[in-house]
């Protein structure tokens, strides 16, 4: 038997030398997996909302909204989702992962009411603001928690699931749109609160956060219940309480800009302006707008439901294929075909300024495609790899930052999209958006690290250069190093 001693405290964990069996894959994940997706779901729905909503509200007859008002309403989510991306990471660092993502759920439930029952645009606007905070607190909070309860080799799989069913929210809201006003699809909002906080509830806190809290038998707990009863997880158990050993003080703000840490960061900043960039909120919030623009023959809500349809099952393509295709090969797939589906929509928008509208099958099928591209990679695996490759000491911080930071390029792609439309055309705005997808392959190529089936301290020890760790932590938890075959 081995002694674990933690530096900065009193307890220690018990290690058999025998017990290092790999954890088999157990349900228990798959339900810690479906219950965090059932938020992101809501936050698909938030999402998708205004592309049907906008166009019963602004025929309504109980409430009065302008084009500047309808802007602000698609634009305030991502906004204020920013604001909740930095509110975010204190949250998970000082309440928890599993208890932030619990708070979210009744103040979700109160923005959509609000939405519902408005009869002025201010309402509106605040169930929005609302929501928001909740997107931004709920999508740093997802990844973090899945991140430190998954083990490696399905990681990938049920890492991205809160992005497939976050296309069911989308599905949803699209589908229910074509049939319901503004203020009944929001009601439809408040109630996917429910099997969410119904889900969570029973869901144990990450192992990670126990012990960075000094409760190292609950962490314990928590990791049997997720590996399974009877599964043996002391390996496991001090391959945290090593990395936990070397945090030791609880991490600041500042830490961030530590040099050893800037390649992570720079990592994830960089695939979250090129999965903002690629305009895809531009196309979810206003889907509906770009088919009337197109003038198109297909019904533009029938062509809102057939796109988060193709959504929906392109992403569940990448939950099958993602661990054993890997992370770069699939952004290098996504890259190349959102770029030529956009140079072809924008050549399409082009033609129809021309008067050649016989053309009108060409924008749903782009759209389509378009999809497929961003849902099987730029969508789901930005989100994924933030809770792989951020350290553990700076992990809340750094992702405040980068959720944050998602939000804002978010915001700023949904709010300008009308004005970049009037300024340089339809073509002009899809050329340029294609043009961000093509330099997002060079940036994948060069800067982003395959990380399936690699543990989290393997990743961190690669992306921070550390070496011979376990030997250098053995000193300071006062433990020999572990022999090489084990």
């Amino acid at each position: 038997m081995k002694i674990l001693m933690r530096a900065d405290t009193h307890c220690s964990i018990i290690v058999g030398e025998s017990d290092y069996g790999k954890p088999k894959y157990t349900f228990s994940q798959v339900l810690a997996a479906i219950g965090v997706s059932l938020g992101s779901m809501i936050v698909g729905f938030s999402s998708a909302y205004t592309s049907p909503a906008l166009v019963t509200m602004k025929n309504s007859t109980t409430i009065s909204v302008s084009e500047e008002d309808a802007s602000w309403v698609g634009a305030l989510l991502p906004l204020t989702a920013a604001i909740g991306g930095i509110i975010g990471g204190p949250l998970v660092d000082y309440l928890g992962r599993r208890r932030t993502l619990i708070l979210t759920a009744i103040p979700f439930a109160i923005g959509w009411i609000l939405i519902a029952s408005a009869n002025i645009v201010q309402l509106v606007l605040a169930g929005r603001a609302i929501c928001g905070l909740c997107v931004g607190i709920a999508s740093l909070a997802f990844p973090v928690y899945l991140g430190e309860t998954i083990q490696p080799e399905v990681r990938g799989t049920l890492g991205i699931l809160p992005t497939a069913i976050g296309n069911i929210g989308i599905l949803i809201c699209n589908a229910a749109g074509k049939y319901l006003d503004w203020s009944t699809l929001a009601y439809l909002g408040a109630a996917l609160s429910v099997p969410f906080l119904v889900f969570m509830l029973p869901l144990p806190e990450t192992p990670r956060w126990y012990l960075s809290q000094s409760k190292t038998e609950d962490a314990r707990k928590a990791l049997q219940w997720l590996r399974g009863k009877h599964a043996k997880i002391d390996k496991e158990m001090q391959d945290i309480a090593l990395s936990d050993a070397e945090i030791q003080n609880q991490s600041s703000f500042r830490d961030i800009f530590d040099k050893k840490y800037l390649k992570s960061i720079s990592i994830c900043l960089g695939l979250m302006t090129f999965q903002q960039f690629s305009g895809i909120n531009a196309v979810i919030f206003y889907t509906v707008g770009i088919f009337k623009m197109t003038g198109s023959s297909v019904d533009e809500n029938l062509s809102a439901i057939i796109v988060g349809v193709v959504n929906f099952v392109s992403t569940f393509i990448a939950t099958a294929i993602i661990d054993r295709a890997g992370r770069k090969l699939l952004l290098y797939i996504s890259s190349v075909t959102m770029t030529i589906t956009l140079m072809i929509l924008g050549t399409f928008f082009y033609v129809v300024n021309l008067e050649a509208t016989s053309l009108g099958w060409i924008p749903l099928t782009c759209i389509m495609v378009y999809l497929l591209g961003f849902s099987l990679a730029f969508g789901p695996i930005p989100w994924l790899m933030m809770g792989e490759i951020l350290p553990a000491k700076i992990r809340g911080a750094a992702a405040s930052m980068c959720t944050s930071f998602n939000y804002l390029c978010s915001f700023i792609v949904t709010k300008t999209f009308y004005n970049l439309v009037k300024a340089i055309e339809p073509s002009g705005a899809f050329w340029l958006f294609g043009s961000i997808c093509f330099t997002g392959l060079f940036f994948v190529i060069i800067c982003v690290p395959e990380t399936r089936g690699k543990s989290l301290e393997q990743i961190e020890n690669k992306l921070t250069r550390r070496r011979n760790r376990s030997r250098r932590l053995s000193s300071i938890v006062n433990i020999k190093p572990l022999p090489s075959g084990c």
